[in-house]
């Protein structure tokens, strides 16, 4: 299992980002995904934070919401990416949540699988180079995307409920999860997306998973601090879905915290459990964070 590190970019300058990628590179994290909310564009800033991070060996988004970005303009700005990152780029996407596409965006959230298959549909030949002629049920494609010296960036899927994992399994290279435990990527996530890859003739899907995680000697302070600022997310319908399949009340129940070796145990459980890569969220206060990156380069 491959670990990287999930940084939360809302608010957060272009330097300080390009900083933290650099120092999770020289703690011997080989990969590094970036959010996408509405302050930096992950997409422009994984790109660059790969040219500027040789040592990274990825960098991708987890996620880039498919609504209002359509996949002829999706597939120029990710090659766009490869092409900066010197082919080291990974192209994220899910479809975000109701609230904020209906609120934010504007946009009608009806039937979003038919949506993300279709848009996979799209977007995965445009990433190759080829010309697309498409006319679905939610949204057309005529045209073609060239662009000299890169390879189709990988695509992941956000995926956590059955109908989403199978679309990621039949056209994905894999799925990103977030608040998603050990237990749940055993008996849910992986079984679901490798039964649906191996039935379409793929290969095995990458299962990438993410968790905010804290090696520290106060775990509640971490997962309250989780609680108060993060807690309204449960109210996500995909979210609240996944709660309820893991038995859990809210999403701070899902954080990884304690001493070494209890963080140690719960990497490894990830493994166990069919992770392809783990990319870590370090959380609690900033030496908490410092303590994290340090258990990690000492576990590599």
């Amino acid at each position: 299992m491959r670990l990287g590190i999930y940084l939360n970019t809302h608010g957060t300058d272009l330097d300080t980002v390009l900083t933290t990628l650099r120092t999770a590179a020289q703690h011997g994290l080989t990969s590094a995904f970036l959010s996408q909310l509405t302050s930096l564009d992950a997409i422009t800033a994984a790109a660059l934070g790969a040219r500027e991070t040789p040592a990274l060996r990825e960098a991708g988004t987890a996620v880039v919401p498919v609504y209002g970005r359509h996949p002829l303009s999706l597939a120029v700005q990710a090659l766009t990416a490869q092409a900066v990152s010197g082919n080291r780029f990974t192209l994220g996407i899910g479809t975000s949540h109701r609230q904020i596409i209906e609120n934010s965006y504007g946009l009608s959230f009806d039937r979003p699988a038919r949506h993300t298959r279709e848009y996979l549909t799209a977007l995965i030949p445009l990433l190759r180079g080829e010309a697309v002629d498409y006319r679905g049920t939610t949204l057309s494609v005529s045209g073609q995307v060239h662009l000299p010296g890169t390879t189709p960036p990988p695509v992941l899927l956000a995926a956590l409920g059955p109908a989403m994992l199978r679309i990621a399994g039949e056209l994905a290279d894999g799925t990103v999860t977030t608040w998603t435990g050990a237990p749940a990527i055993a008996t849910h996530i992986a079984p679901h997306i490798t039964r649906a890859a191996h039935a379409a003739g793929r290969p095995a899907p990458r299962v990438v998973a993410t968790a905010l995680v804290a090696v520290t000697g106060d775990p509640h302070r971490v997962r309250d601090h989780t609680a108060e600022k993060l807690g309204f997310a449960a109210t996500f319908a995909s979210y609240r879905a996944l709660l309820d399949l893991q038995g859990l009340s809210g999403l701070h129940e899902t954080v990884i915290a304690g001493d070494e070796t209890t963080v140690d145990k719960e990497i490894t459980r990830f493994a166990e459990a069919g992770a392809t890569d783990l990319l870590v969220s370090p959380a609690g206060d900033v030496d908490d964070q410092a303590r994290t990156l340090t258990f990690l380069r000492d576990r590599r």
